[in-house]
Protein backbone atom coordinates (compact mmCIF):
# COMPACT_ATOMS: atom_id res chain seq x y z
CA UNK A 1 0.00 0.00 0.00
CA UNK A 2 1.34 3.27 -1.11
CA UNK A 3 0.65 6.13 0.73
CA UNK A 4 3.10 8.85 0.19
CA UNK A 5 2.34 12.71 0.21
CA UNK A 6 3.05 16.04 1.16
CA UNK A 7 0.70 19.16 0.26
CA UNK A 8 1.07 22.55 -1.11
CA UNK A 9 -0.86 25.15 -1.77
CA UNK A 10 -0.46 26.99 -5.16
CA UNK A 11 -1.64 28.15 -8.82
CA UNK A 12 0.73 27.64 -11.47
CA UNK A 13 1.71 30.65 -11.31
CA UNK A 14 3.28 31.19 -7.69
CA UNK A 15 4.41 27.33 -7.64
CA UNK A 16 8.10 27.19 -8.15
CA UNK A 17 10.50 24.38 -9.67
CA UNK A 18 11.84 23.81 -6.14
CA UNK A 19 8.41 22.91 -4.96
CA UNK A 20 7.04 21.47 -8.01
CA UNK A 21 10.11 18.96 -7.88
CA UNK A 22 9.55 18.15 -4.12
CA UNK A 23 6.14 17.82 -4.37
CA UNK A 24 6.97 15.43 -7.53
CA UNK A 25 9.65 13.52 -5.97
CA UNK A 26 7.78 12.26 -2.82
CA UNK A 27 4.46 11.99 -4.57
CA UNK A 28 4.81 10.75 -8.10
CA UNK A 29 8.20 8.77 -7.46
CA UNK A 30 7.80 7.92 -3.96
CA UNK A 31 4.75 5.62 -5.50
CA UNK A 32 6.80 4.34 -8.14
CA UNK A 33 9.99 3.64 -5.75
CA UNK A 34 7.75 1.22 -4.00
CA UNK A 35 6.01 -0.46 -7.32
CA UNK A 36 9.23 -0.75 -9.00
CA UNK A 37 10.85 -2.37 -5.48
CA UNK A 38 8.02 -4.60 -4.74
CA UNK A 39 7.00 -5.39 -8.27
CA UNK A 40 9.74 -8.80 -8.77
CA UNK A 41 8.66 -10.06 -5.22
CA UNK A 42 5.23 -10.13 -6.57
CA UNK A 43 5.99 -11.66 -9.93
CA UNK A 44 7.98 -14.40 -8.16
CA UNK A 45 5.45 -15.21 -5.23
CA UNK A 46 2.85 -15.74 -8.03
CA UNK A 47 1.08 -12.37 -7.82
CA UNK A 48 0.07 -10.00 -5.23
CA UNK A 49 -1.72 -6.48 -4.86
CA UNK A 50 -0.65 -3.14 -5.09
CA UNK A 51 -2.75 -0.21 -3.34
CA UNK A 52 -2.09 3.45 -4.21
CA UNK A 53 -3.60 6.79 -2.40
CA UNK A 54 -4.69 9.39 -4.50
CA UNK A 55 -7.05 12.15 -3.68
CA UNK A 56 -10.01 13.40 -5.21
CA UNK A 57 -7.48 16.52 -6.06
CA UNK A 58 -6.23 13.80 -9.20
CA UNK A 59 -10.20 14.00 -10.47
CA UNK A 60 -11.47 17.66 -9.88
CA UNK A 61 -10.22 20.89 -10.28
CA UNK A 62 -9.20 22.49 -6.86
CA UNK A 63 -8.20 26.11 -6.48
CA UNK A 64 -4.88 26.64 -5.40
CA UNK A 65 -3.62 22.68 -5.84
CA UNK A 66 -1.67 22.88 -9.05
CA UNK A 67 0.99 20.48 -8.32
CA UNK A 68 -0.71 18.42 -5.59
CA UNK A 69 -3.38 17.96 -7.93
CA UNK A 70 -0.69 16.80 -10.52
CA UNK A 71 0.70 14.36 -8.34
CA UNK A 72 -2.61 12.59 -7.47
CA UNK A 73 -3.11 12.20 -11.12
CA UNK A 74 0.07 10.68 -11.84
CA UNK A 75 -0.86 8.24 -9.18
CA UNK A 76 -4.17 7.48 -10.69
CA UNK A 77 -2.85 6.80 -14.20
CA UNK A 78 0.47 4.61 -13.08
CA UNK A 79 -2.27 2.57 -10.95
CA UNK A 80 -4.14 1.99 -14.54
CA UNK A 81 -1.08 1.15 -16.30
CA UNK A 82 0.34 -1.25 -13.69
CA UNK A 83 -2.92 -2.60 -13.39
CA UNK A 84 -2.98 -3.23 -17.48
CA UNK A 85 0.61 -4.20 -17.82
CA UNK A 86 0.77 -6.65 -14.93
CA UNK A 87 -2.81 -8.06 -14.50
CA UNK A 88 -1.17 -11.60 -16.46
CA UNK A 89 0.76 -12.01 -13.33
CA UNK A 90 -2.03 -12.22 -11.16
CA UNK A 91 -1.26 -8.51 -9.39
CA UNK A 92 -3.85 -6.33 -8.66
CA UNK A 93 -3.42 -2.49 -8.97
CA UNK A 94 -5.96 -0.03 -7.63
CA UNK A 95 -6.28 3.23 -6.07
CA UNK A 96 -7.90 5.25 -3.23
CA UNK A 97 -8.97 8.41 -4.14
CA UNK A 98 -10.40 10.10 -0.25
CA UNK A 99 -11.64 13.88 0.15
CA UNK A 100 -10.89 15.33 3.23
CA UNK A 101 -9.63 13.03 5.93
CA UNK A 102 -9.49 14.31 9.22
CA UNK A 103 -5.77 13.10 10.47
CA UNK A 104 -3.22 14.93 12.61
CA UNK A 105 -1.60 15.96 9.18
CA UNK A 106 -4.82 17.82 8.46
CA UNK A 107 -5.08 19.45 11.87
CA UNK A 108 -1.09 20.20 11.44
CA UNK A 109 -2.02 21.96 7.85
CA UNK A 110 -4.15 24.01 9.27
CA UNK A 111 -2.87 24.71 12.40
CA UNK A 112 0.22 26.16 10.15
CA UNK A 113 -1.55 27.84 7.03
CA UNK A 114 -4.47 29.34 9.40
CA UNK A 115 -3.04 30.50 12.62
CA UNK A 116 -6.27 32.20 14.77
CA UNK A 117 -8.35 30.80 12.05
CA UNK A 118 -8.16 26.92 12.75
CA UNK A 119 -11.63 26.26 13.83
CA UNK A 120 -13.64 28.07 11.35
CA UNK A 121 -11.28 26.26 8.48
CA UNK A 122 -11.95 23.06 10.16
CA UNK A 123 -15.63 23.66 9.83
CA UNK A 124 -15.03 24.77 6.56
CA UNK A 125 -13.09 21.95 5.27
CA UNK A 126 -15.94 19.53 6.93
CA UNK A 127 -18.56 21.47 4.83
CA UNK A 128 -16.55 21.08 1.58
CA UNK A 129 -18.82 17.51 1.82
CA UNK A 130 -21.75 17.50 1.18
CA UNK A 131 -22.29 14.71 3.61
CA UNK A 132 -21.61 17.66 5.93
CA UNK A 133 -17.76 16.00 7.62
CA UNK A 134 -14.48 15.03 7.00
CA UNK A 135 -13.98 11.03 6.38
CA UNK A 136 -12.12 9.28 9.34
CA UNK A 137 -9.01 7.37 8.67
CA UNK A 138 -11.11 4.10 9.58
CA UNK A 139 -13.38 4.54 6.74
CA UNK A 140 -10.49 4.58 4.05
CA UNK A 141 -8.54 1.74 6.52
CA UNK A 142 -11.67 -0.58 5.71
CA UNK A 143 -12.28 0.38 1.82
CA UNK A 144 -8.64 -0.33 1.74
CA UNK A 145 -8.69 -3.97 3.60
CA UNK A 146 -11.29 -4.82 1.29
CA UNK A 147 -9.62 -3.69 -1.66
CA UNK A 148 -6.11 -5.93 -0.38
CA UNK A 149 -8.53 -9.02 0.16
CA UNK A 150 -9.67 -12.45 -1.50
CA UNK A 151 -12.99 -10.73 -1.67
CA UNK A 152 -12.17 -8.14 -4.26
CA UNK A 153 -10.01 -10.63 -6.54
CA UNK A 154 -12.22 -9.71 -9.94
CA UNK A 155 -11.18 -5.73 -8.75
CA UNK A 156 -8.23 -4.13 -10.38
CA UNK A 157 -7.20 -1.55 -12.50
CA UNK A 158 -10.03 0.87 -10.86
CA UNK A 159 -10.01 4.06 -8.67
CA UNK A 160 -12.49 4.47 -5.77
CA UNK A 161 -13.26 7.73 -4.44
CA UNK A 162 -14.14 7.97 -0.99
CA UNK A 163 -15.60 11.65 -0.71
CA UNK A 164 -18.82 12.01 1.34
CA UNK A 165 -20.32 12.81 -1.94
CA UNK A 166 -18.06 15.53 -2.68
CA UNK A 167 -17.69 14.85 -6.54
CA UNK A 168 -21.42 13.77 -7.55
CA UNK A 169 -23.53 16.05 -5.07
CA UNK A 170 -22.54 19.66 -5.55
CA UNK A 171 -25.52 20.88 -7.57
Amino acid sequence: MNNAGVSHIGRLDTTGEGDFDRIFRINVKGVYNCMYGALGYMKAAGGGVILNLASIAALAGLADRFAYSMSKGAVVTMTYSVARDYVGDNIRCNCISPARVHTPFVDGFVRKNYPGREQDMMDKLAHLQPIGRMGRPEEVASLALFLCSDAASFITGSNYPIDGGFLNLHG
